[in-house]
């Protein structure tokens, strides 16, 4: 196969494309199962409003509970490739038990869990062994264009998934509809079992290796400021997140069409987002793109409190912030995503990795828990505005940090004195 023309250089390297087709298969698989695992527990088993709160906090608690613990069990091993086949694998055999139940009748809410919960769990795991295999795929030089092109796809699979999912929930069933998932994560397992990257040695274990991840987020200036402007924004948006749906609704008058308008306007905004983001870090730097996305992820969502009149004014309102927003997130991930790769040593990048992702998974429940109570006595609008206004106040963190002066991403090849506790 020849690629030519306008196609990235990277996808012009055989073990990259690979690598992204599986990734990008599977992120649209993800987005069909976040709309048929829930679909399933209403449309099939009647679920109630208690029960479909358990199913979500089941997908979530992987995320705030194993990141920690299996970010140290990877850094421990030789061949994370063969990890993340195997979690593939898994995921498809979950996954597959559902339709199969389906057509035996014997699908239960006690097996919606199991799958949701055991699903959760190895995506953590796949994400801890992704993070390394990631960086030894691609080299300093391309990070920038590695994470765009990722996030790209993660776009596109929130612009196309719902649709496909919505489609096949349709005319299949939801639990049917959950095997074209299943196929994706067996897709992403072939395309990982056709690359060979040369992967670091694993970590010898020695005492303080379980809490060394969050030791070194701590002590790095850069990464404790990212952190800290992670999840300052994490909190204020599940505050946001909680009451959305039910501010456009309810106070606004949007319907569920319109409502899916305005998402879909945020879902382009990403990918076009994800498609500058390289010239934005180009033109600006590293820094000056964290701190440009920050501040584009969160500004335009100040509108939203601020949305009134006629509907298309509101329409037009939500429209603009919505895709604005999207547009700020996209340059964030990418430059957030290519900074760590460059700055955290392969030797304890899991762990890292891990403690990031379970610090900043910690503050969405806090932040939901907030934004429903202060709803109920203060009202959706004034909430709202707390919680847009607040994640605005992000990027404060990041100024007085080394990384608003940052141009170039930093220099992959540290002393292995810095490493060390």
């Amino acid at each position: 196969m020849v690629l030519t023309g306008r196609v990235p250089a990277l996808l012009r390297e055989r073990t990259f494309r690979r690598y992204w087709t599986g990734q990008t298969v599977s992120l649209v698989g993800d987005q069909i199962s976040l709309m048929a695992l829930p679909l399933a527990a209403v449309l099939v088993l009647g679920a109630d409003a208690a029960q479909m709160g358990w199913l979500k906090t089941l997908e979530l608690l992987p995320a705030l509970l194993l990141n920690l613990p299996f970010g140290a069990f990877v850094d421990r091993r030789a061949n994370r490739r063969r990890i993340m086949i195997a979690t593939d694998l898994g995921r498809a055999a979950l996954l597959l038990t559902l339709p199969v139940a389906y057509a035996l009748d014997l699908l239960t809410l006690g097996q919606l869990y199991v799958v949701a919960l055991g699903v959760g769990a190895l995506s953590v795991l796949f994400e801890a062994c992704n993070a390394t295999l990631f960086a030894v795929l691609v080299p300093t030089k391309d990070l920038v264009q590695a994470n765009s092109l990722v996030n790209g796809s993660r776009s596109a699979a929130w612009l196309v998934g719902p649709s496909i999912g919505g489609v096949l929930v349709q005319t299949l069933t939801a639990p049917v509809a959950l095997v074209a998932d299943a196929f994706t994560y067996l897709a992403s397992a072939g395309f990982l079992a056709r690359i060979r990257p040369v992967e670091p040695a694993p970590e010898p274990v020695a005492k303080g290796h379980f809490t060394e991840g969050i030791r070194w987020v701590v002590r790095e200036p850069s990464m404790r400021a990212l952190f800290a402007a992670s999840g300052t924004v994490q909190f204020f948006n599940y505050m946001f997140h909680t009451l959305f749906v039910l501010y456009v609704t309810k106070d606004l008058g949007l319907g569920a069409g319109l409502l899916g308008l305005v998402l879909g306007a945020g879902a382009v905004g990403g990918l076009l987002g994800a498609a500058f983001s390289g010239a934005v870090v180009r033109r600006i730097g590293i820094g000056g793109s964290l701190v440009t996305g920050f501040l584009g992820f969160t500004l335009p969502l100040v509108l939203i409190p601020a949305a009134d009149g006629p509907l298309p004014v509101v329409m037009g309102v939500l429209f603009v912030a919505e895709f604005l927003s999207c547009v700020g997130v996209m340059i964030v991930d990418v430059a957030a995503g290519s900074f760590q790769m460059a700055l955290i040593p392969d030797g304890v990048r899991a762990r890292v990795m891990g403690a990031f992702r379970t610090l900043n998974h910690g503050f969405r429940p806090v932040g939901a828990l907030v934004g429903g109570l202060l709803g109920a006595s203060i009202g959706t609008r004034p909430t709202l505005w707390i919680a847009t206004v607040g994640a605005a106040f992000a990027v404060l963190w990041l100024l007085p940090s080394p990384l608003p002066r940052m141009r170039e991403l930093p220099d992959r090849e540290r002393e292995t004195a810095e490493v060390a506790p």
